[in-house]
């Protein structure tokens, strides 16, 4: 009897369950499993829609993500993130433009504070259209440029037209780089996925900290 009780438990011990991946991986996992289906398309427009306006998370991480889980969709999916975030800049401006005077204690401090928006207000004073182009294009917050316009009066036609430029030149880039080396990418964004996720954040930060210092 000693000798076969010794024998399972050293049969139980060989079989080690493998240690779970860390929350941002199973969460990057889990995005990934959005790029064959129809829901990852409808949440990538809805989260470059809120970007564009109030939310903070930028929508390159999950236009990325689908990119790697299905290259050859990569630009249709920068299509569609291109479109969202265009829309959600003119609800941003909308935003601005016809409801600062209720919503003025939600964005501030909360969405962007102060002095991020008056530094967006004397960009505008100086070339509103290469400010609203740059902020399109660059990691700097879109949504602070997007309400502000509209609190500041921009054309809106410069709006749309600086955000289709931009947005669209930002989203493309990713997505036909993705489109060409999808495979390739993956394999190195799956290798080393910490230092991918480092820099992601350190280009969010990078971006209020050029708005702050712009002159």
């Amino acid at each position: 009897m000693k000798r076969t009780l010794h024998t399972v438990n050293t049969e139980n011990t060989s079989q080690i369950a493998p240690a779970r991946p860390h929350l941002i991986r199973r969460l990057y996992n889990w995005t990934i499993g959005w790029a064959d289906r129809p829901g990852g398309a409808w949440a990538l427009f809805c989260i470059a829609f809120a970007e564009a306006s109030f939310f903070p998370i930028p929508p390159d991480v999950l236009l990325v993500a689908l990119c790697v889980g299905a290259s050859r969709k990569s630009l249709r999916f920068a299509l569609i993130c291109s479109v969202g975030s265009v829309l959600g800049g003119m609800f941003g401006y909308l935003i601005g433009y016809g409801a600062w005077h209720v919503v003025k204690d939600l964005f501030i401090p909360y969405v962007f504070s102060q002095a991020l928006f008056d530094k967006v207000q004397g960009l505008y004073q100086q070339n509103a259209f290469v400010a609203l182009l740059a902020a399109a294009f660059t990691p700097i917050p879109y949504k602070v440029f997007t309400v502000a316009a509209g609190v500041f009066g921009v054309d809106f036609l410069t709006l749309v037209g600086t955000s289709l430029m931009g947005r669209s030149a930002r989203f493309f880039l990713v997505g036909g780089v993705l489109f060409f080396f999808g495979p390739t990418m993956k394999a190195l964004l799956e290798k080393y996925f910490d230092w991918f996720a480092w820099a992601l954040l350190a280009l969010g930060i990078g971006g209020f900290l050029a708005l702050r210092y712009l002159r």
